[in-house]
């Protein structure tokens, strides 16, 4: 099995999941975030009453910066976890 880099299953978890809420923030900024949002409630057949919030940059900068690092300790966590189950053994 192959070996995966810690450092960079971190940074590239990190960077997926700190993408995807750049692009919430973008989404909200343009004013389409409601409309999606209500598009996958309906999708979903569930019936809330939620309204997305005016963009704020210092909030959506929070938002992706701890998402980012939360990623990085996931992606850490994870090829560690992976390096030690396919670890090879010595005779």
């Amino acid at each position: 099995m192959q070996h995966l880099s810690p450092t960079k299953t971190a940074l590239a978890v990190g960077v997926f999941l700190g993408g995807w809420h750049v692009i919430w923030s973008l989404l909200v900024a343009l004013n389409w975030a409601q409309a999606l949002y209500d598009f996958i409630l309906w999708a979903h057949m569930i019936h809330l009453q939620l309204t997305i919030g005016p963009f704020e940059l210092f909030a959506a900068t929070t938002l992706v910066v701890v998402t980012f690092l939360v990623g990085c300790v996931m992606g850490y966590a994870f090829a560690l976890v992976w390096n030690w189950f396919h670890r090879t053994t010595t005779a």
